[in-house]
């Protein structure tokens, strides 16, 4: 199981200014995150609660297995897959895909592999246009997420590859789409009803970046030849894990490492996996600690603009760029490593040639071996300068340990917003932008808003 090394945030090692007696801390918050996991897994059954998320792991097999026939057919027809999402709806897939996918997936044949997957997760011109340029729509399968359907980004790439695949295919482009939406409201699923549309079902007590274990990520996940079943296994042991005590709990660490280095001021929390394959983890995890965590008034309505920023990193190329102002810059961060103990493939380096005696240290020993040593050399020396790390250690990165981590990371972030009381599963501050694009686009409905634009002198 994945586990947390806790000992860089203990006043042994980077002082008792800085650092904390580990032993008293937990025996004071353990009981509160105790009950604050039981009360996450007794307000689940209320879907308005937005837990759902919870039992992801244990309660898909009918949606898995129609997943799975549905993946297993598609493959066999299409060589590429375009997602279309945004936020919740892509970065998610990202995390998983670039985690467990042949790292060099685009340079191979289509043959005898998963889809090579293509995310448009912005309303990039450029990469709109390169997709269309490139890809050949009779071997192209386009998966479209939106719980509403109204997701602006979203549905604009949608009309731009539903008129590429009509124009190629004339009616023929209903079975080069797959829609992933609410399972009754929003205008995709009558679209889907009318059109003969596959489509799959956000369940509706699942928040978008929440919902990486639900279809939205499941399904594009298994069309990319990954194993869900062994990504939802690993997350139902990060589930029995949340309700065990603190010392044999990664969720509970987790959360008690954040909580921590936010009493010590830490306004910065920096996610940073030795791993490349784990680079777009980070991407993910941004979202779901700033949108969960940031809010302007607590669950009572109190004012207390709460959160602490979320920052990606990378060992080991962040030790090249970021680490210099980890080290010596502000004492507001804290930075989370995370740490693989045995890679799926590794490779020897080779002992040098004549004249280059200086690397003879790296001759025969393997590239993992530098990777980890770099880790633990970048978490000593931040502890050297006193400054608050720790790392969450997994095994290897398979879709099951992979799993377990994400849900983990959900885990510790619900968690956080208990001791915080914070709604960790609404995003009000994300809504207004979205209404005043509604207006400067001339979306039906939004004329106050234009007008308040207009004598603001805002325009596109």
């Amino acid at each position: 199981m994945i586990d947390i090394d806790l000992r860089n945030l203990s006043e042994s090692r980077i002082g008792p200014d800085r650092g904390f007696d580990l032993d008293a801390e937990s025996t004071a918050l353990a009981p509160h995150l105790d009950r604050d996991a039981d009360a996450l897994r007794g307000r689940r059954s209320d879907p308005a609660q937005m837990l759902g998320w919870i039992d992801l792991p244990t309660e898909q097999d009918t949606v898995v297995d129609d997943i799975e026939a549905f993946a297993e057919r598609a493959r066999a027809r299409f060589d590429d897959l375009v997602v279309l999402g945004i936020g919740g709806s892509s970065l998610g897939t990202a995390a998983v895909v670039s985690a467990l996918q042949h790292p060099a997936r685009a340079l191979q044949g289509a043959a005898g592999h998963g889809m090579r997957v293509h995310i448009v997760d912005n309303v990039d011109a450029d990469v709109v246009t390169g997709l269309l340029e490139v890809l050949d729509p009779a071997r192209t399968l386009v998966n479209v997420i939106s719980k509403s359907g109204t997701t602006a980004e979203t549905m604009a790439a949608y009309l731009a590859f539903e008129s590429w695949l009509r124009a190629a295919l004339g009616d023929g482009f209903r079975d080069h789409v797959a829609i992933t939406t609410d399972p009754e409201t929003g205008i995709l699923r009558p679209l889907a009803e009318r059109d003969g549309i596959r489509a799959f079902a956000v369940p509706p007590s699942v928040g978008g970046r929440f919902s990486v274990l639900s279809p939205v990520g499941l399904l594009p996940i298994a069309l990319a030849g990954l194993d869900v079943r062994a990504l939802l296994a690993g997350a139902a042991r990060a589930n029995d894990a949340a309700s065990r005590p603190l010392h044999e709990s990664a969720p509970k660490q987790g959360a008690l490492a954040q909580l921590l280095a936010a009493r010590r001021g830490a306004s910065i929390s920096v996610l940073m996996p030795y791993s490349t394959r784990l680079r777009r983890l980070s991407d993910w995890f941004v979202q779901l600690w700033a949108e969960s965590l940031g809010k302007a008034v607590d669950r009572r309505g109190a004012r207390v603009h709460a959160g602490t920023t979320p920052l990606p990193a990378v060992g080991t190329t962040d030790q090249h760029a970021q680490v210099q102002l980890f080290n010596e810059g502000p004492f507001d961060k804290v930075v989370a490593f995370v740490r693989i103990g045995e890679p799926d493939q590794d490779h020897a380096i080779p002992e040098p040639r004549e004249g280059l005696g200086a690397l003879s240290y790296l001759g025969g020993r393997r590239f993992h071996e530098l990777m980890n040593a770099e880790l633990a050399a970048t978490a000593h020396a931040l502890a050297a300068h006193r400054r608050l790390n720790y790392t969450v250690r997994m095994p290897r990165a398979d879709a099951e340990h992979l799993g377990e981590l994400l849900q983990t990371l959900m885990w510790q972030t619900a968690l956080v917003g208990e001791r915080w009381g914070v709604d960790a599963y609404d995003q009000p501050g994300v809504e207004l932008g979205k209404v005043y694009t509604y207006a400067l686009m001339g979306r039906d409905g939004f004329d106050e808003e234009r007008r308040e634009l207009a004598d603001a002198g805002v325009d596109v």
